[in-house]
């Protein structure tokens, strides 16, 4: 038996930012269509909405939650569109108090190029735990912004003066940390296993800045192994794939903290890159750090997902293979 079709509509106030909710062609409202099986239509400032319940529901939330977004100035994209879609339709009984978390101002990150709010209540809490602790763990997936947020946040206190200056790393356990063999001096070496620390960077600062402050180095970007002896005061240091340190890495990277300094260590737990039987330094950071209460600690699960919206379901399901292999089946 087929479900009852629910028509429901939902009226916005202003339509001078009806484009930047529609989207170019109405593409915003298509793409809800297509994720949600309903059916939108807009009339002025009416959008009628038919379909099953729940998902005609789900699209009024994600559409109510996208307006809100227009409202305070910022730009909609594809990955907005999924994000609010997927929480509208997966956050349980609440969405409509988990999507008011996404445009409070507070949990909004300024820098020179954008503002940076978040997508999913995951990122929300995250840039909350960043602004409160001194030394923040994130833990999650591919795609739910545990790297790029933690450097919008760094880039905003550096602009701010509260921090010197800003140290990004990770460790090269591609090659062992071993990078003599490859073509190149030691920048050139380096720069493939960084790469997406320098993306981050060019989408909140104009070029010409970013690289005005490496060259003064303001800005470090450098693999783990260069952190090793030294001591890291008034900085902003980023640790990216964190789940291919050692112990001792890990341990070595941890104590490099100074005076008015803040750390934040990312990684995948499930993506470990280390020989077999090494145990990772973020699994065992997360066990040892555990009951000191200056540390905060995020985990991001498959919701927080902001990339395409196959890479939500691709982590879901091998989220499902690993919890069936933990179960023994």
């Amino acid at each position: 038996m087929t479900p009852q079709a629910t028509r429901l509509h939902i009226t916005f106030e202003d339509n001078t930012l009806l484009p930047l909710l529609y989207g170019e062609h109405d593409s915003n409202l298509a793409r809800i269509e297509h994720q949600l099986g309903v059916s939108l239509a807009s009339r002025g400032n009416t959008v009628t909405i038919i379909g099953v319940a729940d998902a005609a529901e789900a699209a009024r939330t994600a559409l109510a939650a996208l307006w809100e977004r227009v409202r305070k100035g910022l730009v909609l994209g594809a990955p907005d569109i999924d994000a609010a879609v997927r929480l509208s339709r997966d956050s349980g009984a609440e969405p409509d108090a988990d999507l008011a978390q996404l445009t409070r101002p507070e949990n909004t990150i300024v820098t020179r190029k954008r503002a940076i709010a978040p997508r999913t209540p995951g990122q929300a809490r995250y840039i909350e735990t960043l602004r409160a602790y001194p030394l923040v763990l994130a833990i999650g997936p591919a795609g739910t912004g545990k790297t790029y947020l933690a450097v919008a946040q760094a880039v905003s206190m550096l602009a701010r003066g509260q921090v010197d200056r800003i140290i990004l790393s990770r460790p090269a356990v591609e090659a062992g940390e071993r990078l003599g063999f490859l073509p190149g001096d030691m920048r050139e070496k380096v720069d493939p296993y960084l790469r997406p620390l320098y993306d981050a960077l060019y989408d909140m600062l104009p070029g010409e800045q970013v690289a005005r402050h490496i060259e003064s180095g303001m800005i470090e970007i450098a693999p783990l192994a260069f952190m090793r002896g030294r001591t890291l005061a008034n900085a902003y240091v980023i640790l990216d794939e964190a789940q291919n340190t050692t112990t001792m890495q890990m341990r070595m990277f941890l104590t490099r903290m100074g005076e008015n300094s803040r750390m934040v260590v990312t990684g995948d737990i499930s993506q470990v890159d280390l020989p077999a039987g090494q145990r990772s330094g973020l699994v065992d950071a997360l066990e040892v750090l555990d009951n000191i209460q200056e540390v905060g600690t995020v985990t991001f699960s498959h919701l927080d997902v902001v990339r395409h919206a196959l890479v939500t379901r691709i982590v879901r399901a091998y989220e499902a293979q690993d919890k069936r292999r933990g179960q023994g089946t």
